[in-house]
């Protein structure tokens, strides 16, 4: 009985109450961050390895054992597990709980950068974050009557990718699927035997033809210029003149012992 008088007695105040509470609330809702997950910092780094083709078991020795002895050094490191098939490995890096995932990152980039140039030629890393919110949320399907795939790839990589990188708050973005050009070189196994060469020096007369080296310094009105030597090959018919032996009984090219023709990265 008593309660029911204070109400009725303060029933302005009561109600002014509520009010301000509804009016506060709804600010509230207006103002409050929104998000698709909670912010959690999942402790668990993953590093995609690409090597190619080379065997599963080649592929341990050679690449996926270096780099998980090399994040096993990074400080916080917890467990370290990897799974290994042809050409590709990915090696899963778990840290505690409360551990600054930004440093983490960081350092295990570090290291597995630091012992790339000790693994097989033309092996490539990725290193990402397990964060949900960091995958994609977005994708754009490219599809055309007219254009071919490695054109909708190059269109997709040189023109879209630059122009959506600019978006406010996009942080990453990543091209999939379509053709990617390239030069292949198709070698005839009777002719490397029929001039004394090995597939490795068809591959390292290319290597050395196609590179880009700083030469010099040269300065003028009161500038600094960088000279570069650019001996990229650029196509077919630069290709095919490489020259993989040079001796006194001839000249061999790589067209004397391969085919030379465009083609797309393997999928």
């Amino acid at each position: 009985m008593m309660f029911t008088q204070w109400m009725q007695g303060h029933r302005r105040s009561i109600l002014f109450l509520l009010v301000l509470l509804a009016l506060g609330g709804a600010i509230a809702a207006f103002k409050l961050p929104v998000t698709l997950f909670p912010k959690v910092d999942f402790p668990r780094v993953v590093v995609s390895l690409d090597a190619g083709d080379r065997p599963a078991d080649l592929m341990m020795l050679t690449v996926t054992q270096p780099v998980e002895e090399a994040v096993r050094r990074v400080p916080g490191v917890r467990d370290v597990r990897s799974t290994t098939s042809r050409g590709t490995a990915e090696v899963s890096v778990s840290f505690g709980w409360g551990t600054n995932m930004g440093l983490a990152t960081s350092q295990i980039n570090e290291a597995v950068a630091q012992i790339v140039p000790n693994l097989p030629p033309g092996t490539k890393s990725e290193t990402k974050r397990m964060d949900p919110t960091v995958f994609p949320i977005m994708a754009y399907s490219l599809t055309s009557n007219t254009l071919s795939q490695t054109d909708l790839y190059d269109l997709a990589r040189y023109q879209l990718l630059p122009l959506l990188s600019a978006v406010d708050g996009v942080a990453r973005i990543q091209v999939v699927g379509g053709a990617q050009e390239e030069y292949q070189v198709t070698v005839d196994p009777a002719r490397l035997t029929a001039y004394g060469l090995s597939l490795a020096d068809v591959s390292r007369a290319l290597s050395a033809a196609n590179v880009i080296t700083a030469v010099g310094r040269l300065e003028g009105h009161y500038k600094l210029y960088l000279a570069i030597s650019d001996t990229r090959l650029k196509t077919l018919r630069q290709i095919g003149d490489t020259i993989v032996k040079n001796s006194p009984s001839g000249i061999v090219r790589v067209e004397d012992v391969a085919q030379v023709s465009d083609g797309v990265v393997p999928q």
